[in-house]
């Protein structure tokens, strides 16, 4: 009886660990039509994540990626943001591919999203 009390007391405190990193918020937001110029895509995870294993790939209409350079992750302490730069984008549906690894867990989750830019006023 002890031993399964035992068990159960150590499975409820696994249960966080579980927990799948998941987007928080997104720059531009998922399903989103805008008509700003961008100059970077930015994600915020629901953990922190570790820059050097993690990735952002965006790609246009026509399967062109067009993400420049390396992810980067947001200044000081906010190791739950990362951005990378995009060339100019213009009218058209984009599609956003990120993998990343916990920096606590050494966990990996990986999702795509997209949105729009529409045309400008």
């Amino acid at each position: 009886m002890i031993a399964a009390l035992a068990a159960l007391l150590m499975l409820s405190n696994a249960a966080p660990a579980l927990a799948a990193i998941a987007i928080a918020d997104s720059d531009p937001r998922a399903g989103a039509t805008v008509q700003a110029v961008l100059a970077e895509i930015t994600i915020t995870f629901t953990e922190e994540v570790d820059p050097l294993f993690s990735t952002i790939e965006v790609m246009d209409e026509r399967n062109q990626r067009v993400e420049q350079g390396l992810v980067r992750a947001a200044p000081g302490y906010r190791k739950k943001t990362l951005s990378i730069a995009v060339r100019p984008l213009t009218v058209g549906t984009y599609r956003v591919f990120w993998r990343v690894r916990s920096l606590d867990q050494g966990s990996r989750a990986k999702g795509k999203y997209q949105f729009t830019i529409g045309p400008r006023p």
